[in-house]
């Protein structure tokens, strides 16, 4: 019978360690959102307060400049996001993929122990038969039938 991990340790072995991974990735990618959401809102919102119309030409140009530089930003934390929603969809079918191995392992195991016990089923009718047949070989060479029967 196959047995994973090498022992039967109920919190430690591959399962503690990846939950452990997936606690710590999911934290990283909830900072990640945190941190893209939180510049998409600032830099949307400097570039409102800078769209303001100036009456000086020099200021113009900067605030112009200002508004080129957070709109870049705004699309670098947007492009991040993106990028981390694709990264959770691979996650997603990763895990999905990881999820039905387990599922296959787990039917496996069942149908291994099912498998022995039919085998042990199987080997008591045998020995049943076994007893059966001895004992009616037993009566055949001892009755009268077979002694007639031979001559």
């Amino acid at each position: 019978m196959m047995n994973k991990g090498g022992g039967s340790g109920g919190g430690s072995g591959p399962t503690a360690a990846a939950a452990a991974a997936a606690l710590q990735k999911q934290k990283a990618l909830m900072q990640r959102v945190e941190t893209d959401i939180t510049s998409v809102v600032d830099n949307f919102t400097q570039i409102v307060n800078v769209a303001r119309v100036s009456d000086p030409p020099m200021k113009n140009s900067q605030e112009a400049y200002m508004m080129e530089m957070r709109a870049s930003r705004l699309v670098q934390a947007a492009d991040s996001l993106l990028k981390l929603v694709s990264e959770l969809k691979q996650t997603a079918i990763f895990s999905g993929f990881a999820s039905l191995n387990d599922h296959v392992e787990q039917r496996t195991a069942e149908f291994d122990k099912e498998a022995e016990k039919t085998n042990r089923l199987l080997a008591r009718i045998a020995d049943d038969a076994s007893a059966s047949l001895k004992e009616l070989e037993s009566h055949y060479y001892s009755s009268a039938q077979r002694l007639t029967l031979d001559i």
